[in-house]
């Protein structure tokens, strides 16, 4: 296992307090079982959805988490909240190990983390107006005694994420996506948590009000002091709300650092694949650039390659990354790649 210590995987000039950090993840891994293979079925198939993953958010951060579909984002983000049992590695939110927590502990520990949804048309009960869904939160965890009673909480934290009062007496069916997604915000905002897996929450939405969603999400975290996990695929969006960025590649961590660290001066090749693929708004730069066509199969989460994860389709491969698997290592301060040749 390569675990990366929380104080040097987050340094940027400078040791990092541990009471400064409030998720830590150290050698995450998340397999699931899926059937047996063999003449007998002796053997288990298993997909290798995460594989040694670490790294952790300082408060008041948003950390970017990157990767094509099928990465892992979604699980790593989904074991943070709990969602998820790790096959292996630990977990630890506010200084505590959380990798085990279970029944009324956890219910509790949910107070302090939640989810912001990616598809703001199937989170939202269509038969529950935002009223009774913003205060089913509140009434669960008995902050309120009744959806009335939280009425006055309801209607605040709708005015804060930029909708009507009136809207708590409206179904969902009555909104745009753009305003369900706000809805799901200030469901999100109700227990008034510390943390937030934001899963791809602008995807589903049109990219004329993407904009005013992540906006949205960055005054949120100043005004509040939330913390991000924000799980994206739309680069220039991670760009703009991120302070620094993990690529995710085949449930492996890639690369981390600096959000413009990572946008200026990529070490891993397939982050500047990655970079390659997102479009200029300007016609000559547009025509001028390099855009890197990976070539290969990706590979098999049943049977991922022995070594590194990205030799199937990188420029770069020799021998040795066939025979084993790059650490993630400090390649400059603050910035961690995993790659024999960077």
């Amino acid at each position: 296992m390569t675990a990366v210590p929380e104080s040097t995987a987050l340094r940027v000039g400078r040791p990092v307090p541990s009471e400064e950090l409030l998720v830590e993840v150290d050698g995450l891994s998340i397999h699931f079982p899926v059937g047996r293979a063999g003449f007998w079925g002796q053997r288990v198939k298993v997909v290798h959805a995460v594989d040694d993953v670490s790294f952790a958010i300082r408060r008041g951060e948003t950390l970017g988490l990157v990767g094509e579909s099928g990465s892992g984002k979604t699980t790593v983000g989904r074991a943070i909240l709990r969602r998820i049992d790790p096959t292996a590695g630990t977990i630890r939110f506010q200084g505590e190990d959380i990798t085990a927590t279970k029944g009324e502990e956890l219910r509790l520990l949910r107070q302090h983390m939640q989810l912001v949804f990616q598809d703001p048309y199937a989170s939202l009960n269509p038969r529950m107006t935002v009223l009774q869904l913003v205060a089913e939160p509140l009434v669960v965890h008995g902050r309120a005694k009744s959806v009335e009673a939280a009425k006055s909480d309801v209607v605040s934290l709708l005015e804060r994420c930029g909708l009507p009062a009136d809207a708590a007496d409206r179904h969902p069916h009555a909104f745009s996506g753009g305003q369900r997604q706000r809805i799901g915000i200030a469901r999100a905002l109700a227990l008034r948590p510390h943390f937030i897996v934001a899963d791809e929450p602008v995807s589903a939405l049109d990219v004329s009000v993407r904009a005013q969603v992540v906006n949205l999400m960055q005054d949120l975290q100043h005004e509040l002091g939330l913390t991000y996990l924000f799980i994206a695929h739309d680069l220039s969006v991670v760009r703009h709300i991120s302070h620094r960025i993990a690529i995710l590649y085949a449930g492996k961590l890639a690369e981390l650092a600096d959000s413009d660290a990572v946008y200026e001066s990529p070490l891993h090749p397939y982050t500047e694949a990655l970079l390659s693929s997102v479009p200029i708004p300007d016609p000559p730069l547009q025509r001028a650039r390099r855009r890197i066509v990976l070539q290969g199969e990706i590979p098999n989460p049943i049977e991922p390659p022995t070594g590194c994860r990205f030799q199937t389709r990188c420029p770069l491969v020799q021998d040795v990354c066939r025979r084993q698997a790059p650490p993630l290592e400090e390649k400059a301060p603050g910035h961690w790649a995993a790659c024999f040749f960077r």
